[in-house]
Formats: structure tokens, sequence, C-alpha cells
């Protein structure tokens, strides 16, 4: 049985402590990057099969 995705809600907290150092930001926006591109992939994937079908 599919699944129906009709909303995402991402909360994130944001620690002012660190928000003036660059490294960890880089670091952290590279890997939320990678995450979105993995996501948007697999949601292709999965409405390909669903066109497929």
């Amino acid at each position: 049985m599919p699944i129906e995705i009709k909303e995402l809600h991402i909360k994130i907290n944001v620690d002012e402590n660190n928000a003036g150092r660059s490294g960890v930001t880089t670091v952290d926006q590279n890997n939320v990057r990678r995450l979105i591109q993995e996501n948007v992939e697999q949601i292709i994937n999965t409405q390909h099969r669903k066109k497929e079908r």
C-alpha cells in the first residue's frame, strides 16, 4: 500500500553561540543539502514507480 506525504514539517533549533563559526555551519549546510538531495531523489523515484503502474 503506497504512502502519500501531503505535508512535511521541518523544525530546527539554532544555537546562537555557534552562529559566528562558519566552519560548523558549512559542514551542517553540506549535510543538509545532501539529505535534501537524497530525499528529492527518493520522491522522484516513488513518483516514477507510481506512474509505471
